[in-house]
């Protein structure tokens, strides 16, 4: 079941927003929508005219390996290039992983940085350099928890600041859960940080494991009729009035305004619809896979075309991932596992998702960004996996503006570190922003009101 994630504010009393609305069975059904549902944020000044109307960004939780994927090295001493090998792609000297065969035919619509480097091997804080574009304090810094001086809003964040929530949908989401490591400490970087809770992208918790998961909470039960969630507004409404005006202050006032984008949301057919994987076809559920990345993948599909303007979706990491080897930190036993776990689920809904967007005409208005955190290291290591790489690793951009059939950027012929065309994950985040038609230098402001750029970062022009 999905659900969503927030910090209740407290009233003077210290009771959350949360259990006044449990109390008296006004709890929404337990759907907890109104803690998240802000006031929209003004658009920022100095956009550019808009080219990509959206972005699915497809994060793969742990570091995927460059070697197996987007820059095999066939070349290499085979404790460098590993047991797979290359295959060629629909696009003429383009080679990937043999593992990969789905996405090499359509490798056409796809440009391949080569070069992209943090500079940091530690999960926490590349990540957060990879999320927010800005280099975690100190580097190297496993187990990181969010907060000041690491406190920059996520780029999931920064985009709902600047396009904000219509249609009873919010301008940013991510899904299926946070990232969080082995010891459950969650990656900073996933939120919007100093600008505060009202940009926060929607936390969309839900299992993605189940083969038809469906998000109940934004499914009325058959029990609730219209007309009795029509009922529960207006009793609602009515313990509002009475509340002492003294006492609810400005916070119930904005409550209540979030409650009732809640029951507008839950009253909305589109906006309900675009939760409910039972909508798709057999064959479009097929064409995904019914895995937890294929169902996370094909969900975002459809909140996009609901007008979700970013997706976050976040490689699952689910309650039985073996500790030493988890999502796609592969320390050991790296080739059985990405041939059977990691790579084919990858493989299949990466590849789906861009046909699938190709084919309903969304792919030109919609950037696609394949990344994690970092790379794995060159030499396989004594437990036959590959170790954190922040030197050098590999991110795939499509669609959206993107021209496809190339790959910018080179390592050397270890794969470990860049031989061309370095591109730092603020160069990244430009891009992204460039993308949906923002100029880097667009100005946003922190708590203080301080002017500060969207992304400190270049613009890698060879993508468009």
């Amino acid at each position: 079941m999905l659900q969503i994630h927030g910090k209740g504010g407290r009233l003077c009393d210290g009771i959350t927003r949360r259990e006044i609305l449990r109390a008296g069975s006004l709890g929404l059904m337990g759907l907890g929508l109104p803690e998240l549902l802000r006031t929209r944020a003004a658009a920022a000044t100095g956009a550019t005219a808009p080219k990509a109307k959206s972005c699915i960004m497809l994060f793969l939780m742990g570091g995927p390996p460059q070697h197996s994927t987007w820059d095999p090295k066939p070349d290499a001493p085979p404790e460098v290039r590993g047991e797979f090998k290359h295959i060629a792609t629909n696009v003429p000297g383009i080679d990937v992983g043999e593992l990969m065969p789905l996405t090499a035919r359509v490798a056409d619509r796809v440009c391949v940085l080569r070069a992209m480097a943090s500079g940091d091997n530690a999960h926490s804080s590349s990540g957060y350099y990879m999320l927010t574009g800005q280099p975690h304090q100190p580097m190297n810094a496993e187990n990181a928890n969010p907060g000041p001086p690491n406190d920059f809003p996520s780029l999931a964040a920064l985009v709902r600041h600047l396009r904000g929530d219509a249609g009873g949908l919010p301008g940013a989401v991510r899904l299926p859960m946070r990232i969080f490591n082995t010891d459950g400490s969650v990656w900073p970087g996933q939120d919007a940080g100093f600008l505060g809770r009202a940009a926060d992208p929607w936390l969309l918790s839900f299992d993605p494991s189940d083969g038809s998961p469906r998000v109940d909470d934004f499914t009325l039960p058959a029990e609730i009729p219209p007309v009795r969630l029509a009922a529960r507004r207006s009793l609602l409404e009515l313990v509002n009035q009475r509340l002492d005006q003294s006492e609810r202050g400005a916070i119930i006032g904005h409550f209540s305004r979030h409650e009732q984008q809640a029951f507008n949301l839950l009253s909305s057919s589109p906006a309900r619809q675009a939760f409910d994987l039972e909508q798709e076809s057999a064959a479009t559920r097929e064409r995904y896979g019914r895995t937890p990345f294929g169902n996370s993948v094909l969900l975002s599909r459809r909140l996009i075309e609901a007008g979700v303007p970013l997706v976050q979706v976040n490689w699952y990491r689910g309650p039985h991932e073996p500790s030493s080897n988890p999502v796609w930190d592969s320390h050991n036993s790296e080739a059985p596992r990405l041939k059977t776990v990691l790579m084919p689920p990858m493989d299949q809904a990466y590849s789906a998702l861009l046909d699938d967007l190709s084919q309903r005409g969304l792919l030109d208005e919609t950037l696609v960004v394949w990344m994690g955190e970092f790379g794995r290291s060159p030499k396989i290591n004594a437990a036959a996996g590959r170790d954190h790489w922040g030197y050098v690793y590999s991110v795939a951009l499509a669609g959206g503006g993107v021209r496809g059939g190339q790959v910018l950027g080179a390592s050397d012929k270890l794969g470990g570190h860049p031989k061309e065309g370095r591109a730092s994950p603020a160069d990244l985040t430009a891009t992204i922003f460039h993308a949906l038609g923002y100029a880097p230098n667009t100005e946003y402001h922190d708590r203080f009101g301080r002017p500060l750029p969207l992304s400190r970062g270049e613009v890698i022009r060879g993508v468009f």
